[in-house]
């Protein structure tokens, strides 16, 4: 049985198969391969955070607002960088708003009577001081409602962060010294990526469902572009494709991932080209290639003898 709505919220039911999960992600424009839908279906099923790996741009991040989409979840999203820390994925106390709360007991004369400074203290550390970060906004959704939790771009992050997600990938919870343990009343669907700028520690992995996201065949991604590009040309998007897959074989500092790919369509498209010709190549590959000794690389001869390959593949 497909993916339906309740008849009491927005909220989707779970899809029961793994063509139910293709047919999800289908319906939100999303083409994936059986193996990556696979492994969605049994992170969803079994309530496994699930752990997508592969180069930038293939659509890792992706998956997650698709869920959120379709599921009718709301989407948590954790965007990782170098030194990010408790305070800013899980959860701070709001020092100015405690500061001021301890300026108001002092002025009132309250610090002189008796227990005077122990209830204070266990007002400033109250949860209206409790400023929650997602990770924790994650973990206290509804029962019933779980949201979508993105940790997207894991690999940015240092070590002991790492460390600390172990707890909340294990249980579903975190501890706050002040408060106690906060534990989920339903484990978030849990989504993280990472572009493998570096190795993540095999004890994240072991908790989660891992799949690498590969860059897609000639085939998928012109079907991709068929739902993301739709107003190009049939003979402008066999071409773009064409040349895109060409220019994966090269030996290049960063490869075209589908999101390029989607963007040059879309750029050809407002420049109102039916096909490709050299020099719109020449003046548009800064769309597909993000360094200059890439660029350097292709512009010119290379451009045109790749061209000259992808008409003959496509007129053939």
């Amino acid at each position: 049985m497909t993916a339906r709505k309740t008849s009491n919220s927005s909220k989707v039911t779970l899809p029961s198969s793994i063509d139910d999960t293709v047919k999800l992600l289908s319906s939100a424009d999303y083409v994936a391969e059986r193996s990556l839908a696979t492994a969605v279906f049994l992170s969803l099923k079994m309530g496994r955070p699930l752990f997508l790996e592969g180069e930038a741009g293939v659509g890792k991040t992706e998956i997650a607002k698709v869920l959120s989409s379709m599921l009718g979840r709301r989407l948590v999203r954790l965007q990782c960088y170098e030194g990010l820390d408790i305070a800013s994925a899980v959860y701070e106390w709001n020092y100015p708003r405690q500061m001021i709360e301890i300026r108001l007991a002092e002025a009132d004369g309250t610090k002189s009577r008796d227990g005077a400074r122990e209830k204070l203290t266990g007002d400033i550390f109250s949860e209206r001081f409790l400023i929650r970060r997602p990770i924790l906004q994650a973990l206290e959704g509804e029962a019933g409602a779980a949201p979508v939790l993105l940790i997207d771009e894991l690999d940015r992050t240092d070590e002991p962060f790492e460390a600390y997600l172990l707890e909340v990938l294990s249980d579903f919870q975190v501890t706050i010294p002040e408060i106690g343990t906060v534990k989920a009343k339903e484990p978030p669907i849990v989504v993280i990526t990472s572009n493998r700028t570096r190795e993540i520690h095999d004890a994240i992995k072991r908790r989660c469902f891992y799949h690498w996201v590969d860059y897609p065949d000639a085939v998928r991604e012109l079907e991709i572009l068929r739902r993301k590009a739709p107003g190009a040309s049939e003979r402008l998007s066999r071409e773009v494709v064409a040349f895109v897959q060409r220019l994966r074989g090269k030996d290049l500092f960063k490869l075209p991932g589908v999101a390029e790919t989607i963007d040059w369509s879309q750029a050809l498209q407002a420049l109102n080209k039916l096909s490709l010709d050299a020099q719109t190549v020449n003046d548009t590959l800064g769309v597909l290639l993000k360094y200059q000794d890439d660029i350097s690389s292709i512009q010119g001869s290379e451009a045109e003898r790749l061209l000259a390959e992808v008409k003959a593949e496509v007129a053939a």
